[in-house]
């Protein structure tokens, strides 16, 4: 069976070996939500720079600092443009996703040539970088300048699905308007994250909790 329901009907119980890609990929990013978007400036040997969002990102270390963005593979095992690029350059820049550049950060996930710049087709604005050679976009308020610190082939013995990008960050770049108090204010922030399907979702109703604290049973 592909699944069974147990505890009087509670839940599905989904045997993964049985199930096709789609299906994988479909239970993956429904409950891995909501996924913060890397949308990632990189460029080729040739000096084409590319520009896509990722929204298989978060923080991978602290010191040094370090992220993860995992790029999936076109079908054949063949590399994505932008893991190309980090491989053969060793750097990038993660421009963060907002309310204000969501719709450019969409139209840039479209299947563009290699030799197609989509900084020229969406008409997005480079700026120069502070600590590598390629640009950070303007119309994002957050920038994370990255060195390639490695990358992890995933895949089924040799049949390679995913390159797992990880990078250090080398330079920080934010706005004066979210900078408060070493901090970055999110309210200010309106971050734009992931779900499934084509549905993307801002930050929502935020509240605080105290950090939970263990406490020995006598």
């Amino acid at each position: 069976m592909l699944w069974q329901r147990q505890g009087g009907e509670s839940s599905v119980e989904i045997n993964v070996q049985d199930l096709g890609r789609q299906e994988k990929y479909k239970l993956l990013i429904g409950g891995v939500v909501p996924r913060p978007i890397a949308w990632v400036s990189s460029s080729s040997k040739d000096g084409v720079v590319n520009v896509a969002p990722f929204s298989y990102f978060n923080v991978a270390c602290i010191e040094p600092m370090m992220i993860s963005i995992a790029v999936a593979r076109k079908p054949g095992g063949v590399m994505k443009d932008t893991a190309r690029n980090i491989q053969e350059l060793g750097e990038f820049v993660v421009n963060m996703v907002d309310i204000h550049n969501v719709e450019a950060v969409n139209q840039s996930s479209a299947d563009y040539p290699p030799e197609i710049s989509e900084v020229e087709e969406i008409g997005l604005t480079p700026q120069p970088s502070k600590a590598v050679q390629v640009p950070r976009m303007a119309e994002s308020r957050v920038h994370f300048e990255c060195k390639l610190n490695q990358i992890v082939h995933l895949g089924d013995g040799d049949n390679i699905a995913s390159d797992l990008i990880i990078g250090e960050v080398v330079h920080v770049h934010v706005d004066d308007e979210l900078y408060f108090d070493g901090k970055i204010d999110t309210a200010k922030f309106q971050p734009v994250s992931r779900l499934a399907g084509l549905t993307y979702a801002t930050i929502g109703e935020m509240f605080d909790r105290p950090r939970g604290v263990y406490e020995k049973k006598e």
